[in-house]
């Protein structure tokens, strides 16, 4: 058959796969037309010399988003519901969203580089009770070695459950909790479990980078809507996309301006959400770490028609070394996350996640939170004061005391790529906050993570020696 003569054994990508894309981009460019019948899975694999279990698994890929339909003896067609342009908006804004990947620092394992985002104060971790509760249950829990339950563990999914009713306001069910591997495992489970091809996505723009691509490279149309200062411009995403299918938000504490959504606007969202039968995805990015009080309630916990899953992790809140995230789904969706989760992955480490509970539960996660929050107020302090005395007026610090990072706004005259360039050439790990926009008029700052500066003294030797790498010529 034309344009699948020439497949690339020992490719990274197997060969269903590029199945796969070479059917996607034939109807994108109108080679199979809506409506149109696609060879046989026996004529096909017979042509190309391969397994028709090979065949048979890209077509059931195709089939499952939405690009081919099976109509039984009658054979399988391309979806007549399918348009060739909306396919070819989809594979060019999946390739335009597509980073470039970097190879693993192995360096970081052992000294991240100072104002690297994203990660928790590695010196403030309870090595030493966390080695007595991995002993406790390496000892007594035998079952901890045998195959996962892919949808978690049950005591830690009950232990989330409790939590998140106390902390933000969530009346959920242990069944409802599914414990995956890392935010990235989130958005596999839950774009395999509810999105189709073309789907149109909310995201903030600016946004968390690897969400947009994630959800590209799953078959979604983002749409970026801007954000102000009350948070995502629900407004704006009405006049966008008003039948979007999703709205993924970062209520309580916008990554990465840092805003709360208002409550204003949280009801505004979730009328939305409901007058359109769409879902809200909330991801509680650093709800954890608020220093002025009481953060917002959940989305989540404002709403009972089943609009809004539900994400948290514990990279923050412990460390990302464990891999553990979870997805809160309403009732009437819990047995189709079982079904996919059973058939997508094997589920998290055991062990892990029998710490954790145990974490959980004694009490000890809770003391952690209030250590790490009033050590993470002071460090962010420190590092506002070092800057401060070291920029003068150059830098404009939002005063928003929540989060693991700050945002040192910038006039638009200066060119915060090439200042983040500088200040990386000295192994100082400060992103331009204009590299997270999408479409929206980019704003110009520094991000910077303060969790890992310890003292005053590093603070001010660190910011002059940002100082020192972005002044240079």
């Amino acid at each position: 058959m034309a344009g699948h003569e020439h497949l690339q054994y020992g490719s990274e990508d197997p060969l269903y796969r590029q199945i796969y894309e070479r059917f996607r981009r034939a109807i994108a460019n109108g080679t199979y037309a809506p409506g149109a019948r696609v060879p046989s899975v026996r004529n096909l694999a017979s042509e190309l010399q391969i397994s028709r279990g090979t065949v048979e698994l890209a077509y059931d890929l195709l089939i499952g988003e939405g690009y081919l339909v099976a109509r039984g003896q009658a054979g399988t067609i391309v979806s007549p519901s399918l348009a060739p342009q909306q396919v070819r908006d989809s594979l060019q804004r999946a390739d335009t969203a597509r980073p470039v990947a970097r190879p693993y620092d192995a360096a970081m394992e052992s000294s991240p580089p100072p104002f690297q985002l994203g990660l928790p104060a590695l010196d403030l971790f309870p090595h030493k009770l966390w080695a007595t509760l991995v002993t406790r249950q390496a000892r007594v829990q035998s079952r901890l070695f045998a195959y996962p339950n892919p949808a978690g563990y049950q005591p830690l999914r009950e232990a989330i459950s409790a939590y998140l009713h106390i902390s933000r306001g969530l009346d959920c069910s242990p069944e409802q909790v599914f414990v995956l591997p890392g935010y990235r495992g989130v958005i596999g489970l839950l774009s395999h479990t509810l999105l189709r091809p073309l789907d149109e996505l909310w995201l903030e723009d600016p946004c968390f980078p690897p969400s947009r691509y994630l959800f590209a490279e799953m078959g979604a149309r983002i749409v970026p809507v801007p954000v102000d200062k009350d948070g995502i411009s629900v407004a704006k995403g009405r006049e966008l996309a008003p039948h979007a299918r999703f709205a993924l938000v970062t209520p309580a504490h916008q990554s990465p301006l840092g805003v709360p959504l208002s409550l204003a606007r949280r009801l505004e969202l979730i009328a939305w959400a409901q007058q359109n039968n769409a879902f809200i995805i909330e991801d509680d990015y650093d709800s954890e770490f608020r220093y002025d009080g009481r953060s917002l309630p959940a989305l989540a916990s404002l709403v009972t028609t089943g609009n809004v899953l539900y994400v948290g992790t514990f990279s923050k809140a412990l460390s990302p070394a464990l891999r553990l995230a979870y997805l809160v789904v309403p009732k009437p969706l819990v047995a189709r996350f079982n079904e996919a989760c059973a058939r997508l992955h094997d589920g998290c480490p055991m062990l892990i996640q029998g710490v954790t509970a145990d974490f959980i539960n004694e009490g000890y996660f809770a003391r952690h939170l209030k250590k790490m929050r009033a050590a993470y107020s002071q460090r962010r302090e420190m590092v506002i004061e070092s800057m401060r005395a070291t920029f003068g007026g150059r830098m404009q610090y939002e005063d928003l005391p929540c989060g693991l990072n700050l945002l040192a706004s910038l006039d638009d005259a200066e060119d915060d790529r090439l200042l983040a360039q500088r200040a990386k050439s000295r192994n100082l790990a400060v992103e331009p906050l204009s590299g997270r926009y999408i479409e929206a008029p980019p704003k110009k700052g520094l991000l910077l993570g303060f969790a890992n500066v310890k003292s005053q003294e590093k603070a001010l030797a660190l910011a002059r020696e940002l100082k020192a790498a972005i002044e240079a010529q």
